[in-house]
């Protein structure tokens, strides 16, 4: 009889601010407050938060979301860290429906940008996700000028301009951002640049990016529905082939982990911290159940 090989050692790192950024932060506290404040019903426009955990939990405080405000009739409404377009607001204020807006003030300035820029008459290109609420809302400020373009492909659809201004989604992939700008620079002649990219989100990416290439495995974090998580995930997976998109530690498989020495995590802008600890907690219980199986199984020799 002889002991079988196992191994010895496992790590898991997390990636540098990871977990809620202050845009969200600021967005649950707003609602919070706003719930202990008001007697009536209490609204979102869409999930406050892309997370699914987040939500559930709202729900139980007597905060529901409403994709339409044609749903309601009465109480307070919260504009999400999103914002939205001035249509909605103009709506609301028709309905006489309360309104506590809880827009990420990153979000707040890009949409005075697009404004300024609007008044200028030229067209502004947004790189982002055309369903996301924040570029939803960011076309609503255009004036009509607007045009929302996802990728580089896009953008070499385009005809040649004179004068034309690029924005970025707040959490838009930098390279994306960089090769539509790239491609927009040869079809028009005068190009002004704003790379609206919030720091946070750059700085999420570029932590994420360093994790995927010192590790065997990375978890990406987050609700399916979060542009920024799923840009981690696209980061990641471009750098390190086992990466894996979860909303929560129920969500790991053994053979995910299998024989990986260094484990990465990284939660999107709306991931609760708690989330991605319950993850770290999952792998390395995990990991003491294979280490004990490994280090006692016995073969024949």
């Amino acid at each position: 009889m002889i002991q079988a090989n196992y191994k010895v050692k496992m790590e898991v790192k997390i990636a540098k601010n990871s977990g809620l950024c202050y845009g969200v932060k600021r967005a649950l506290q707003i609602a919070k407050k706003t719930r202990q404040l008001k007697s009536g019903k209490v609204y979102t426009l869409g999930d406050l938060i892309h997370n699914p955990q987040v939500i559930e939990e709202l729900k139980k405080k007597e905060i529901r979301p409403v994709n339409n405000p044609e749903e309601i009739s009465e109480g307070t409404i919260i504009i999400r860290s999103h914002g939205a377009s001035p249509e909605v607001y103009d709506l609301l204020d028709q309905k006489n429906i309360e309104i506590v807006d809880a827009t990420c003030p990153i979000v707040k300035n890009i949409q005075k940008l697009v404004s300024k820029l609007a008044e200028k008459g030229d067209e502004i290109i947004i790189v982002g996700n055309r369903k996301h609420p924040e570029t939803i809302g960011l076309k609503g400020y255009s004036l009509g000028k607007g045009i929302i373009i996802e990728d580089e492909q896009e953008a070499r659809k385009l005809p040649f301009k004179k004068n034309r201004a690029v924005i970025s989604q707040s959490t838009q992939d930098f390279n994306t951002f960089k090769e539509v700008t790239g491609v927009l620079m040869e079809c028009t002649e005068e190009l002004n640049i704003h790379n609206t990219i919030c720091k946070s989100t750059q700085i999420r990416q570029n932590a994420t990016s360093k994790l995927a290439s010192s590790v065997d495995v990375l978890f990406i974090i987050g609700g399916k529905n979060s542009s920024n998580t799923n840009k981690l995930y696209q980061i990641s997976k471009r750098i390190l082939k086992n990466t894996h998109f979860i909303e929560n530690a129920k969500q790991i498989k053994p053979e995910m982990i299998q024989w990986a020495n260094k484990i990465g995590l990284s939660g999107g802008a709306s991931t609760p911290p708690e989330v991605i600890h319950e993850v770290s907690k999952k792998i390395k219980s995990s990991f003491k159940y294979q280490y004990h199986r490994e280090k006692t199984h016995q073969c024949q020799s």
